[in-house]
Parts: structure tokens; C-alpha cells; sequence
């Protein structure tokens, strides 16, 4: 049986995990990926929302996405959110659909992603490693209270690094893929 320190350690690296892979589905490769624009709030019926409640994002091609409006009097919102997120992307719309050209990534753009994906991996080791600290102290505090005996504490913190390690290299393997995926040319 799994000790419940360990299992609240799973808990939260899974989370964590699950974050930064979310976060790498926002970084830009030189595909298109719907997972770009799902971050980007748009002012929309007297409140921020995210583009994916008001339409549906897909990538027909390569070097394009579209957004066709659920309500075709949101347009308007949505190209100007896009426009003015951090993307540099430059919608175009016929009055039914938006599109997203997605221009040719330059060398530099592409190394300060990678640098920006590394930033990304390094919070997540950081969030990994903090969530051990907690496990060793508990497993610490459940010996020193004497609810443990040192043999099973040992037992208990060597399991804690083995699973910390596993997530440490999920993480470098996430990051190594996500790396060769934006200096594809």
C-alpha cells in the first residue's frame, strides 16, 4: 500500500505536469496548433472569455488556423484579441470565419522560444522539487513523532526521490520534444 504522503506527492506533480504541458501547447512551433490561441481572453458580452467558448478553433492547414464564431457578432471582439495578444499574429475575417495566418518562425524567434520553454521546465522543476521538500519534512515529522520507525522513514523518503526522479525526467523528455518541435524548419 502507498503511503499517503506519497500519494499527495503524485497529486501534485501530476498537476504540475499537466500544467506544463498546457503551457507548451501555448508556445508556438512552426505548425499551427489550436492550443495557441485557447489562452487568449476576449471582451465579449460584458465579460472576458476565453476565445474556445466563443467559437470553435481548428487548423485547416499548416500555417493557418480559423475561428468560426459561434455568434458572428463576436468577430469583431475576437480579431481585436488576438491582435493585441503578445501572438503578433494579424487576423483576417469574411464576416463568417476568422483566419490566423501564422508566418514562417525567424531563427532568433525560434531560440527565444526554445528559452522561453526552457523558463517553463525549470518552474516546473522548481514546483517538483518543492512538493519533495514537503514530503521529506512530513515523512521527517512522522518519525521524529514516532508514528513511523527510521527503517520505514528511510524506505519512505528513498520511494519520494524515485518518483521525483521519474517526474524530473518526464519533464526533460517533454521539454527535449517540445525543443526539436520549434527548431523544426
Amino acid at each position: 500500500m502507498q503511503h499517503a504522503i506519497v500519494t499527495d506527492l503524485l497529486e501534485k506533480m501530476e498537476k504540475t505536469v499537466e500544467a506544463f504541458s498546457h503551457e507548451l501547447t501555448t508556445v508556438r512551433t512552426g505548425r499551427a496548433s489550436t492550443g495557441l490561441l485557447e489562452g487568449i481572453d476576449v471582451d465579449a458580452y460584458g465579460a472576458k472569455m476565453k476565445i474556445v467558448q466563443l467559437g470553435t478553433i481548428s487548423a485547416p492547414e499548416a500555417r493557418l488556423l480559423t475561428i468560426q464564431p459561434f455568434d458572428k457578432s463576436t468577430i469583431g471582439a475576437i480579431e481585436k484579441a488576438i491582435i493585441t495578444s503578445p501572438l503578433e499574429l494579424m487576423p483576417s475575417n469574411d464576416g463568417q470565419i476568422i483566419r490566423v495566418p501564422l508566418p514562417s518562425l525567424t531563427e532568433e524567434r525560434r531560440k527565444d522560444l526554445v528559452k522561453l520553454v526552457h523558463k517553463y521546465a525549470e518552474e516546473c522543476r522548481v514546483s517538483i522539487r518543492s512538493a519533495r521538500r514537503q514530503a521529506m519534512e512530513d515523512a521527517k515529522q512522522l518519525q521524529k513523532d514516532g508514528d513511523i520507525p527510521e527503517d520505514d522513514a528511510h524506505r519512505l523518503t528513498a520511494e519520494i526521490q524515485k518518483h521525483v526522479d521519474e517526474f524530473v525526467v518526464k519533464i526533460d523528455s517533454m521539454l527535449k520534444h517540445k525543443e526539436e518541435e520549434i527548431m523544426e524548419v
